[in-house]
């Protein structure tokens, strides 16, 4: 299914989420306190917009350059004693890594949380193979043990789950006995892990940004399952969408800087690693090999186009903490791993219209996502364009919203159908009005009416109102 997580109609997925009260009420309580933590971090840092305006130019930099920073990167990266191997499609991604599992008879797998391996669906591909696939981040491995569950936000994967859901998950599954406590479960989790670690046969991570100049992976994290990914096992495979990429360790440390504030409002989390190549002689933990896998799946498509500006996304979910659609129907509703603003984007282009051509009308186009983004991608010009790419070039808008758009035209091109219009939809929409909002829409208006307010039209239209008006003040 890779991107896709649901097969579901997206209304139906819309419909039941807007019924799931709790997680509309931890989505909601979630984006008050990322919110308030980014404001105060960016006012304590100062010149913020200085600040994102830096790192949108480090991001488009690096995407007009990007050919020459890969090549410098898969270079130094082969003179420390790694392998690169560029992906151009999911498939061929995943079969290199099962390749590895293969050479190596792995038998269990660590992972640290990667957006991109979820993108490419690692994890079904390695269990193919019947390995033992680990995620040991918390939210993803709770997830993981919810029946493979997809992570509903970028940062916080189990963002739709309360202590008492967690607990029962681990005693259903795990046999777990203790409460509900999050220091209990927190901790129960890190005993298992530790176990994990010690007998994986491979460590895979993603890579928040690669540094051309040297080689290096940097990985930002907050719990430490990252740095015993990499240190333990004795092969490392570090998967990177292509355009995950700084030139230097100055630019990652402003990237870096933007990243942590944006996402969860710390000035620093509190692991930030920077990993390079395999161990030396006389070091005591690293990787004896070390494989980068650097997927493209569609993203050199594209690059050079109006939609270019996405790929300088940096993945710190500021844009879904922002955005008040994602905030009333949750991850799940846009059934790509991708989720909010960035996932509107970004879905239709790496997965298709065909999967994805409902998620660009699932915006208020208010540009919250667009103030909020750290390095100013301008998200809700992007989703109009792409509402403007359905209708006119893809011809993919609803056969409803075509005739109702065919009908529009041809009685506002008429002033005398226009006028008997505005006559009649005041009487046509009374069966379905009720203090003055229709509740129950027929046809089209349907799914408008049934989860907001839509107003029903006046008895008296603007242009009897200005007409009583206008002979009100000629009389005086």
């Amino acid at each position: 299914m890779a991107m896709k997580t649901s097969n579901d109609r997206f209304q139906d997925r819309v419909t039941k989420e807007l019924e799931n009260q709790f997680m509309r009420s931890a989505v909601s309580s979630a984006q008050e306190r990322f919110q308030t933590r980014r404001l105060q971090q960016t006012l304590e840092l100062g010149d913020w917009e200085e600040w994102r305006s830096h790192g949108e130019e480090i991001r488009k930099h690096v995407l007009e350059n990007l050919d020459y920073y890969l090549y410098q990167l898969s270079e130094n990266v082969a003179k420390r004693g790694g392998h690169v191997f560029f992906a151009q499609t999911a498939q061929e991604a995943t079969a290199y890594i099962q390749g590895i599992a293969k050479k190596k008879n792995a038998a269990k797998i660590v992972k640290s949380k990667s957006m991109v391996t979820e993108e490419i669906n690692l994890n079904a591909a390695l269990e193919e193979l019947d390995c033992e696939v680990i995620e040991t981040d918390l939210g993803e491995y709770i997830l993981q043990v919810a029946d493979h569950e997809p992570p509903s936000h970028i940062v916080a994967p189990a963002l739709h789950k309360n202590k008492e859901q967690i607990r029962d998950v681990f005693k259903e599954k795990l046999g777990y006995a203790q409460s509900e406590k999050p220091e209990e479960l927190a901790l129960y989790v890190r005993e298992k892990l530790r176990h994990e670690y010690l007998t994986a046969d491979i460590g895979i991570t993603g890579c928040n940004f690669a540094i051309a100049e040297s080689g290096s992976i940097t990985l930002v994290t907050n719990e430490g399952n990252a740095d015993l990914v990499t240190a333990l096992p004795k092969t490392q495979v570090t998967v990177m969408g292509m355009e995950r990429i700084v030139p230097s360790f100055e630019e990652m440390e402003v990237l870096v800087s933007l990243l942590t504030r944006s996402a969860v409002g710390q000035k620093l989390t509190s692991y930030i690693t920077t990993l390079t190549g395999i161990k030396d002689e006389g070091d005591t933990d690293g990787p004896e090999e070390f494989h980068l896998v650097i997927v493209d799946n569609g993203r050199s498509a594209i690059l050079g186009g109006e939609f270019q500006p996405i790929l300088q996304c940096i993945r710190c979910a500021a844009c879904v903490n922002a955005c008040p659609v994602y905030r009333h129907v949750g991850g799940h509703t846009y059934g790509s791993i991708y989720s909010g603003p960035v996932g509107v984007v970004l879905s239709p282009l790496l997965g298709g219209y065909d999967d994805f051509k409902e998620l660009p009308y699932a915006s208020t186009l208010c540009g919250a996502c667009t103030d909020a983004c750290p390095v100013k991608i301008p998200l809700h010009q992007l989703i109009h364009r792409h509402r403007q790419v359905i209708v006119e070039n893809e011809g993919k808008a609803p056969v409803s919203e075509k005739l109702l758009m065919k009908a529009f035209g041809f009685g506002a091109s008429s002033p005398t159908l226009y006028k008997m219009a505005t006559k009649m939809a005041a009487p046509a929409m009374s069966p379905f009005t009720k203090d003055h909002t229709i509740t129950k829409g027929p046809g089209p208006l349907k799914t408008w009416t049934e989860a907001r307010d839509f107003p029903a039209p006046n008895k008296n239209s603007f242009r009897d109102w200005m007409k009583h008006r206008t002979k009100g003040d000629e009389k005086s």
